[in-house]
Order: structure tokens, then sequence, then C-alpha cells
């Protein structure tokens, strides 16, 4: 069968760990042309991009802190120079920091509109002018979060980001569903990466064993996989997923409106 992502240069912002590190390994294995990963760990990144590239795929790495939106505009910018072409988008960071509605500062949720909403936003504007302008279709994909529908007391601020973003990935879909253009989100749960661990620690005074003691409380007996999501977010940008466009996708094992 022929590869999902053949002859497709791919940006994923956030693609230096985590998830979005998942996501530039699988996009590699599906045959992409050419991937762009941003982020602000330029060892992280550097490191990625050569193991990807030492295994056949060119891979560029774009120093890119999201909280700045020029950073993120130019990140486009500088995959299109780079490769001459851009496909795909994937807005795969996030800013997890915890904040309630009684003790989220106006700093804290300026930090969590920049990182989770403005500049995705941006990179979604960026993608969507270059693709227009080459006449061609193309897809995005924008991580999101299940918290987007309520999500705990804690997350106030990344809630009202992510929200906005779910509702921009439908706005930008119907928009630009006559150029072809197709984008998605999905609303993905606990999910286990190094990142969740780090969280797990810092915030929720968890041990060594967070994960184990994660596994055992879901119905599923395991935490989100990085390689399970990412496979099916490839799926997603790719043009076997056909005409889906606007959809925002539940990615979690408890049924919201569930009730025992």
């Amino acid at each position: 069968m022929v590869a999902l992502l053949k002859d497709k240069v791919v940006l994923i912002s956030g693609g230096t760990q985590g998830l979005g590190a998942g996501v530039a390994r699988r996009a590699a294995a599906e045959g992409a042309a050419g991937i762009a990963i941003t982020g602000r760990n330029a060892g992280a990144g550097e490191e990625l991009a050569a193991a990807i590239s030492a295994a056949g795929v060119e891979t560029r790495f774009i120093k890119t802190d999201l909280a700045d939106v020029e950073q993120a505009r130019n990140s486009v910018l500088e995959t299109i120079a780079e490769f001459g072409q851009l496909d795909c988008a994937v807005n795969a960071a996030g800013l997890t920091t915890r904040g309630t509605m009684l003790d989220t500062t106006p700093e804290l949720f300026d930090a969590h509109i920049a990182v989770n909403l403005k500049s995705p936003f941006f990179i979604m504007s960026e993608t969507i002018k270059h693709l227009r302008s080459r006449g061609v279709p193309g897809s995005i994909l924008n991580v999101i979060s299940i918290a987007e529908l309520g999500g705990q007391p804690y997350l106030a601020p990344y809630v009202a980001a992510k929200a906005g973003l779910a509702g921009v990935t439908r706005n930008a879909a119907h928009a630009h569903r006559w150029d072809r253009i197709r984008i998605n989100g999905l609303d993905i749960g606990w999910t286990a990466t190094d990142g969740e661990a780090e969280t797990q620690k810092k915030f929720h005074g968890a041990g060594d064993d967070w994960l184990e003691k994660a596994n055992a409380s879901v119905p599923m007996g395991k935490l989100g996989q990085v390689d399970e999501i990412a496979e099916f977010i490839v799926f997603l940008l790719s043009d076997r997923s056909g005409v889906v466009t606007g959809s925002v996708i539940d990615w979690d094992q408890n049924v919201l409106g569930g009730s025992d």
C-alpha cells in the first residue's frame, strides 16, 4: 500500500518531545517527503531531527517559542523556505501549568492563550495562505484536549484556551472547505508521556510509581499511548481519511455524559 504521507511535507509544533515527537516519527514511517519540528529545546530538537534524517526522511529543527506569535508564524515560513512547500501542519504543543478560577493571574491566563490558542491560530493562518497560493489541498490537525469540554477545576486557563482552539478548528474547516483544506482536532485524554510524568510530580505530588497507579485507575488498564495517538493523527492528515473536516474527535476512555 502507498505510504500515507508520500510526497508530503509536514510541520509539527511541539515536535521535540512527547506526542509531537511521536507524530514526527510516525510521519517519517509513512513516507513524508520532509518534516519540520519546532520547540524550545534545541538539544532535543536537533537530536530527534538527526535521528529521523539518518533513517531516511529529511528533518529539520526550527527553534520556536510559541509564547511569541511571530516565532510561531515564522516557523511556517521557514519550513516552506527549507522544503519549498508545506502540505500538513500539526499543532501539538501545549502549556499545562495549573490554575483555578480563583488563583489564575492575568499573566498565567495570557500565557495559556498565547501558547495554546494564539500561536496555533496563526500557524493555521500561515499554512492556509500557503496552500491557497499553491492551489493545492492540504490538512491541519490540532491536538486539543478532552478538557476543553469542561476539565478539572485546576485547569481553568488551559480549558479556556483549548475550548477556543476547538472552536476555531471548526470555524477554519468551514471557511476553507472549498479550498480543499481539511482541518480537524483531537480531544486527547490522559496520556502517558515524559511531560505528563513531570506534571504529575510537580503539581500533584506523584511518586515514581505514578504511571502504574494511573493505569490501574482507568477503564482500559492503560493511559493513552503516544504511538497509538500519533498513528491516528497521521491517518487524519492523510488522504486516506477522505473528506473528513471540521471534526473534533474524542480520544479518551471515559464517555462524557455517561453515568453509572
